[in-house]
């Protein structure tokens, strides 16, 4: 019987401002049969504009192992704090455009 291969512990460099974070209260995916990017875009309150303030780049099967720790992450979140209400759906999205 073979042995299962063992797993090393990474260690992951950050400076200062990558552990401070980003926030983001808008997100918008696209996709082509080699990756797919995600824009995370801070939308203001008070005016119809918003800033991009980060851009990650997947591939597919990257992609889809986000989309399941999301899945996962989003179950526990729910047993320990209660259901979250779901948002508008996609209907209701606003209509960004990047400007350059």
């Amino acid at each position: 019987m073979a042995e299962a291969p063992k797993q090393q512990q990474a260690q992951i460099k950050a400076d200062e401002k990558e552990l401070l974070g980003q926030y983001s209260n808008l997100v918008v995916v696209h996709h082509n049969a080699e990756e797919f990017t995600l824009n995370f875009v801070y939308m203001f309150p008070t005016v119809a504009q918003g800033k991009l303030v980060a851009s990650l780049i997947l591939n597919p099967r990257h992609a889809k192992r986000l989309l399941r720790a999301l899945q996962e992450n989003v179950a526990r979140y729910e047993a320990q704090f209660g259901t979250l209400p779901e948002g508008p759906g996609p209907d209701a999205e606003p209509k960004v455009g990047f400007v350059q």
